[in-house]
């Protein structure tokens, strides 16, 4: 990166500061296991850690300054700058970084599809130039301003990726990410125990939209009726793409064709079809595909140009992640999970394989008063969809299992342990299965097909 001096820190967080001289920083973490000669150490605080703990082993270790709280206690061997709050100065150093930039930047929020759909458009703009994206799902507090200080004079457009855990939260990154473009995937029961209705879920994601300002885009999944209606909170002078499968909108997607390694469909959009494919399997990708085509659109690429950056499209890890060996299937889409893409899941992997289905689920979090039901009603999809076997993990999985049970389904395991489970798939197995796995990140049910 381009250094950023310590006048400049101190002007836009009003950090106060020992030094008298003037600093250029050579970079600037968060990871005090990332100390590099010349960078800037910001100390944060979480629960269960505290950055400040780190600061003068970080100046040891060659960092020109370390940032901390107002309280923290004396550090010395080096520069120190001291802010009221550390992470709110991380926002704004990352902000006033990001404005050096007069590039497009692309922010993408939703329930679900947020990295896919993240992915899908940084490959769109291939032929745009070098693209700058969210690495992994780093879309949080943390994360987002990560992305922002990766940026430079290289980039033609950046890519970042939003998450929210409440109200406020994306309007708050959006004021230092500054979006030009903002794509809504769609809204879900995902983080219903935060927000208490999808009402109010809906509420937060549509801080997207109002965050775009005028001259800029707003792409909407027409498919979903509460992202469609944020086209009404779009500022004046933003225009409005819609795209869809089941709706009328602006770009659409007919006739999609899923196979065995990829997904075709053609591509409607003003008046005019186009053959497309994708190296990805499920309608709900082809959803994701048509928010990537838009943005390539927005920016004035051919839909030629955008076929030929997602033909070259590499993926998150464990995302519908398809493995195949000794004449068995394992789907890994075990990066995370809510009641809408596990319904998703399920119902893919129905349509494209015909062999003996096998679920290995786990519990989805922060679902708060529904939980048990959404849990139960999941068992009942396996069973509408002719899987044959399920194996669960985990307390809320064990709604799943009676779900699933009380449908029919008779091959239905409970298990409390990855090892357990394992040891299960390895006794069942047989070839020409397919073995779908899937819950919340936190379950790392990645850790089943490794014993396997």
């Amino acid at each position: 990166m381009n250094k950023l001096s310590l006048t400049e820190i101190i002007q836009v967080t009003g950090a106060k500061t020992n030094s008298i001289d003037e600093i250029y920083f050579d970079d600037v973490t968060t990871d005090s296991r990332k100390i590099t000669s010349g960078c800037l150490f910001i100390a944060l605080k979480g629960e269960r850690f505290n950055g400040e703990d780190f600061a003068e082993d970080a100046l040891k270790k060659g960092a020109a300054a370390v940032m901390v709280g107002k309280t923290a206690e004396e550090i010395t061997g080096g520069v120190v700058l001291r802010v009221d709050d550390t992470l709110v100065a991380y926002r704004q150093i990352a902000g006033s970084w990001r404005s050096r930039f007069d590039i497009p930047v692309i922010a993408i929020t939703g329930s679900n599809g947020k990295t896919t759909t993240k992915d899908l458009t940084a490959a769109a703009l291939n032929e745009y130039g070098n693209i700058k994206k969210t690495s992994g799902n780093f879309n949080n507090e943390v994360g987002v301003p990560l992305t922002l200080l990766g940026i430079t004079p290289n980039h033609r457009a950046a890519v970042v990726e939003i998450g929210m855990r409440g109200l406020n939260q994306i309007k708050t990154l959006a004021k230092y990410v500054r979006p030009t473009i903002g794509i809504v995937t769609n809204v879900n029961e995902t983080h219903i125990e935060l927000l208490g209705s999808i009402e109010n879920i809906a509420k937060a994601k549509s801080e997207m939209v109002e965050a775009i300002p005028k001259g800029g885009t707003v792409i909407l999944n027409a498919d979903n009726p509460y992202t469609l209606a944020m086209k009404d909170s779009a500022n004046d002078g933003v225009t409005v793409l819609t795209y869809g499968i089941e709706n009328r909108a602006d770009l659409i997607a007919k006739d999609i064709l899923i196979g065995s390694v990829s997904t075709e469909f053609i591509l409607v959009y003003k008046d005019k079809e186009y053959l497309f494919e994708i190296p990805m399997l499920g309608r709900h990708n082809v959803s994701n595909t048509l928010a990537a085509i838009a943005v390539g659109l927005t920016l004035g690429l051919t839909v030629d140009e955008i076929q030929r950056g997602i033909s070259s499209l590499t993926t998150t890890k464990m995302r519908f992640e398809v493995i195949s060996r000794d004449g068995i299937t394992i789907v890994n889409d075990a990066y995370n999970a809510s009641p809408a893409s596990m319904r998703v899941a399920i119902k893919t992997a129905s349509e494209i394989y015909s062999g003996r289905l096998i679920a290995v689920l786990g519990d989805m979090l922060e679902l708060g008063d529904i939980a048990e039901e959404v849990h139960m009603e999941i068992g009942t999809e396996l069973a509408e969809n002719n899987f044959d076997t399920l194996i669960t993990l985990g307390s809320l999985g064990q709604f799943i299992a009676e779900g699933a049970r009380n449908a029919g389904m008779k091959n239905v395991f409970v298990y409390a342990t990855h090892e357990e489970a394992a040891r299960k798939i390895l006794e069942i197995v047989r070839h020409g299965d397919t073995i779908l796995f899937k819950a919340s990140h936190v379950m790392h049910m990645e850790k089943i097909i490794e014993l396997i």
